[in-house]
């Protein structure tokens, strides 16, 4: 991780889960640390408590279901802290609902944020490191759900819009490879994490939801962010393409 001291890292949904643990875990290596997110005093708050490590915290508000937003954020980075060298690709959303009758707005909701919301900020970090010749690298949090989908309820559009980050993944770093670029693509997949994704998308407030969740094997989200530290630390040489990685006992 050496040859990123002071470099910038941008983490969007910096505010709480895996995104929260990964910023914090740049800033103790020394980088100066970008956190994108809706609920920017939780990213602040966070910063506070790091003051005293060698890198920065900076907390950025922005909705990625909105495209000004994430243009204005990765402007602002720009303007005010520097060239992008890292975009952990970390916001990500759920909502309880179906395929056979579902709420559509939920559906949209989704899409918009762990797709779409996804593309345009890699777009613009990509942007960011060609322009001022940043060998830089982009990590992607997906999900096992992106590789097959878990036999649970109400899971809907979720595994679709985790397909979709597997394909963009691989299709991004066949683009990059094909302009000569030395920019890594990479995508980090785990299997359950204890967040509150699952309280924020109304999963818990279903008995049967409730009751599946308290008996999986889960993931700490500090777990996840050493996988990213693993994945960011390998030689220039060297990419690590997919990583998956699931709680023991995980059935895959």
């Amino acid at each position: 991780m050496n040859r990123w001291q002071g470099q910038v890292a941008v983490v969007t949904g910096a505010s709480a889960g895996i995104g929260a643990s990964i910023a914090e875990k740049l800033v103790k290596e020394g980088l100066k640390v970008v956190g994108i997110a809706r609920r920017k005093e939780r990213v602040e708050e966070l910063g506070s408590k790091l003051a005293n490590e060698p890198g920065k915290l900076y907390a950025v508000r922005a909705d990625l279901t909105k495209k000004e937003d994430i243009l204005e954020a990765f402007e602002w980075i720009e303007n005010n802290v520097g060239p992008v060298s890292i975009l952990i690709n970390n916001a990500g959303i759920g909502r309880k609902t179906n395929l056979i009758d579902g709420n559509i707005e939920d559906w949209s909701l989704v899409l918009d944020t762990n797709v779409l919301g996804l593309a345009i900020a890699s777009r613009q970090a990509i942007q960011s490191m060609r322009k001022h010749a940043v060998d830089g690298h982009i990590v992607n949090i997906n999900s096992t759900a992106g590789y097959y989908v878990p036999s649970v309820p109400h899971i809907n559009v979720y595994p679709a819009s985790k397909f979709a980050v597997t394909g963009m993944t691989q299709t991004l770093r066949k683009e990059l490879i094909a302009l000569g670029s030395k920019i890594k693509v990479s995508s980090v997949s785990p299997g359950f994490v204890e967040t509150e994704i699952f309280q924020a998308g109304g999963y818990t407030q279903d008995e049967e939801m409730n009751k599946l969740l308290g008996t999986l094997p889960s993931l700490k989200a500090e777990d996840v962010a050493n996988a990213v530290l693993y994945v960011l630390g390998t030689p220039p040489n060297v990419q690590v393409t997919d990583l998956l990685v699931t709680p023991l006992g995980e059935f895959v």
